[in-house]
């Protein structure tokens, strides 16, 4: 929330919902399925690439998308316009995998040995269409995958082209983006009959500690408030550094405390919101553009909202242009004067890409630096980690089983290198290994 307008964190794509069959099966035994694929909307037109002497419009539907390269790049627009065709179904073939093999990441030696087996019984896992060197619109469009998962670099064919195949097939956004999604799936939670801590139901809903008893864990502390809640079992659906700190004896508990270590946060998307009037933005400009910013920001992906007042209606004469860009890490430790600096750098990139549109301005904000103050893992919406540990087909990264025989990761750092589908597929995998713990257990004895 900033100056009565609800803004988005940062641009979120999301993959059509028919590119995640696993996901979909079960979002659809929660009752969601029907629900998210209403709430999903196609960006018009699909993606927009713009370059100082290029626009090109790419239609989801193949012809459409060669015609459009071909009449902006001649012969070698033609070829691209080839390879999307067949790099927006790559993960058709991959979707088989995923089903049939649920045990990933690999949970010990039989089932790491299980996993490549089955791979090599997959030629499309290991080798992929690729991209034009020679190309200035494929080269951008290669570019776009690092908005679509958390991983800064894809080695294999199956991290490189899934994320990349759904998404040409119809990239999509839902109604306040990624935090969007999460608030229906939390709705849902509670319409089933689970309880939500938040700042809509109490004043205590902010995880501090890890319970403890002796070496077994018993549940969760939350601040101001000296009631644990205990489980059988936990979830922690967060990322590495936020589960780090609510780890009080971090010497006890060294084995968790050195696995979180394991990851490294190397970019972060740092983003610009400017709410404008609706009539004012240029008539070609495209709801997802990816923009050759041709300096050190490089990629700028910028994508247009509704928006909404804190007060709840939406305000249908009104836009928000979210545009960012990736920047190192390290950046948060120069202080504010840099920020502000980034700021006008995108900017800058805007006015070039919206001219006459900065005088209708109505409001100028960036979420890192505006959302209340906060400094930490929760105002990084998207960063590109460095996780130090062996991959699976390249996607695969903590392994959602911890140190802690009661504790599963259900974070986007398990699958990092699928996204959107591989935050999904983390939670489905920590559930049924947490039911598999708890059926194995006798009732009598819990």
């Amino acid at each position: 929330e900033h100056d009565g307008w609800v803004l988005p964190y940062a641009p979120f794509v999301s993959p059509p919902l028919k590119t995640m069959p696993v996901i979909g099966a079960a979002l659809q035994e929660l009752g969601l399925s029907v629900t998210i694929q209403r709430a999903t909307r196609p960006h018009r037109p699909d993606l927009q690439l713009v370059f100082d002497n290029h626009r090109v419009d790419l239609h989801a539907h193949p012809d459409r998308r060669r015609a459009e390269l071909v009449r902006e790049f001649g012969g070698s627009g033609a070829r691209v316009g080839d390879q999307l065709a067949a790099i927006s179904t790559q993960h058709e073939q991959s979707d088989g995998f995923l089903k049939q093999f649920d045990d990933l990441p690999p949970d010990g030696p039989l089932s790491m040995w299980r996993a490549r087996r089955e791979v090599k019984k997959r030629p499309e896992l290991q080798l992929a269409p690729a991209l034009s060197a020679d190309n200035a619109a494929a080269d951008l469009i290669r570019r776009m995958l690092p908005f679509l998962t958390w991983l800064e670099d894809a080695d294999t064919p199956l991290a490189r082209t899934r994320p990349l195949s759904q998404v040409l097939r119809s990239p999509s956004r839902l109604p306040g983006g990624h935090e969007g999604l999460r608030d229906l799936i939390v709705k849902k939670l509670v319409d089933l009959g689970g309880d939500v801590l938040s700042s809509d139901t109490t004043d205590s809903y902010v995880v501090e500690e890890l319970a403890f008893d002796g070496a077994r864990l018993v549940g969760v502390q939350v601040l101001g408030s000296t009631n644990i809640y205990r489980g059988s079992g936990v979830i922690a659906a967060t990322d590495a550094g936020a589960l780090r700190r609510l780890v009080g004896d971090k010497k006890r508990h060294r084995a968790l405390v050195e696995m979180l270590d394991l990851v490294r946060t190397r970019k972060f998307l740092y983003s610009v919101n400017w709410v404008v009037p609706a009539d004012v933005l240029p008539r070609g400009m495209g709801e997802l553009v990816l923009v050759d910013t041709g300096d050190d920001l490089g990629t700028l992906l910028v994508q247009l909202h509704g928006v909404r007042r804190t007060t709840g209606e939406e305000d249908r004469l009104m836009r928000v242009v979210c545009a960012g860009a990736f920047v190192p890490a390290s950046v948060r430790e120069l202080g504010e004067p840099k920020l502000h600096a980034l700021k006008k750098q995108i900017e800058v990139h805007l006015d070039r890409l919206m001219p006459f549109v900065r005088q209708h301005l109505v409001l100028s904000s960036a979420p890192y630096l505006d959302a209340g103050g906060v400094r930490g893992s929760r105002l990084l919406p998207h960063p590109l980690l460095e996780i130090n540990v062996e991959r699976f087909a390249g996607v695969t990264g903590l392994s959602p089983r911890t140190p802690i025989r009661n504790l599963f990761l259900a974070s986007r750092e398990v699958f990092p290198g699928l996204g959107l589908e591989g935050e999904l597929l983390a939670g489905v995998r920590a559930a049924r290994m947490l039911d598999q713990q708890l059926n194995k257990k006798s009732p009598l004895r819990r």
